[in-house]
């Protein structure tokens, strides 16, 4: 399955609605009594917006967005979807009359997950999500394991709420009620017209690993102080975000240092890209492949020492992994002792 989980709606935004190739007016209203909010503002707009206008994702009401709720949804996000993760198995047990024992001797559940930021400033995830037998050999699950069935258990999941202390009162988080799942067949059409097929998704999952933020002045570094933010040269509405995550790290608040030390990433301090380890090869035997072949590559005929004798990691110790062991002198040695008296003298002078 191709799933879909994005976050709520935290108060109208500029959008650019789509209905196949036909681009509709962002947010038409018929009713004069509804187009005012209660602060007084038109929250109507028959445009149709083009891509790149700048108006897509900024409220149509500063006042009405819920800035925080907003910044509290990329904080945690990532417990968000660890919920989803675990209460997906017990869904599926349920929807399949079985126990969570029996499931996990009958399937497996293997993911692949990317983060994507909407233009509002709030991620929503991507994932596919597939059952496999039990087993390192990627053997289908049993036949009663039908898609409808995982299409159940994933919507009955993304319903997972995650309740948050804020101050004196509790936010209840969850995911927003857009949440799409599709099969992954060759006979199932997305909105262009071509099939959402393995290929296609998997280029379209691939494509996160070069994407960012596509935000105009949000810094690509973290914000050391408050006076930083007000030289930010990007729209008002992420400044606003930047400067909620700001005030909800202060101790008078919440006093979580997540809030502040991700300000720049609008609270979001997740990965960009998670699996389960089953899902497909590592990241660590991805590069174990490409040491091997650049290896090759400069030694075809094998890697020999200075004296023409053949090297292999039996004899030769290599070191592919440094650590951090601190920096000062090693004791009873007569560095130390110099720099001991050196700093001796410096203070007595």
């Amino acid at each position: 399955m191709f799933a879909t989980l994005t976050a709520p709606s935290f108060g109208p935004v500029h959008a650019r609605r789509m209905r196949g190739k036909t681009v509709l007016p962002c947010r038409p209203r018929r009713d004069a009594k509804t187009r005012r909010c209660p602060h007084g503002r038109d929250i109507s707009c028959p445009t149709r917006h083009v891509e790149a206008d700048p108006r897509i994702g900024q409220p149509m009401c500063p006042d009405c967005y819920d800035y925080t709720a907003a910044v509290l949804f990329n904080a945690y996000a990532g417990d968000l979807w660890r919920r989803f993760i675990t209460y997906l198995p017990r869904h599926l047990a349920r929807l399949a009359g079985v126990t969570q024992k029996t499931l996990f001797s009958q399937v497996r559940i293997r993911f692949v997950k990317v983060a994507e930021y909407q233009a509002r400033g709030v991620v929503h995830f991507h994932a596919v999500i597939r059952l496999d037998a039990p087993g390192e050999d990627y053997q289908p699950p049993p036949a009663s394991y039908t898609d409808a069935m995982l299409c159940d258990a994933i919507d009955q999941a993304a319903a997972v709420t995650l309740p948050i202390d804020h101050g004196d009162h509790v936010v209840m988080l969850g995911f927003g009620p857009q949440t799409d799942r599709r099969p992954l067949h060759s006979n199932t059409l997305v909105s262009t017209g071509r099939p959402l097929d393995a290929a296609a998704v998997a280029n379209y999952i691939a494509k996160y690993a070069t994407k960012t933020l596509h935000a105009p002045g949000v810094p690509d570094t973290r914000i050391r102080h408050a006076s930083e933010i007000g030289g930010l040269r990007c729209s008002v509405h992420y400044r606003a975000m930047i400067t909620t995550a700001w005030d909800l790290g202060a101790r008078q608040a919440t006093g979580d240092p997540r809030f502040r030390r991700w300000a720049h990433m609008l609270g979001y301090g997740g990965h960009f890209l998670t699996k389960s380890r089953r899902y497909s090869v590592t990241f660590g035997q991805l590069r174990a492949a490409r040491t091997s072949y650049r290896r090759a590559q400069r030694h075809p005929g094998g890697e020999r020492d200075p004296w023409g004798r053949p090297l292999d990691e039996t004899v030769v110790l290599v070191l592919s992994t440094w650590t951090y062991a601190g920096t000062s002198h090693s004791t009873a040695t007569p560095g130390a002792e110099l720099a001991l008296a050196s700093a001796d003298m410096a203070r007595g002078h």
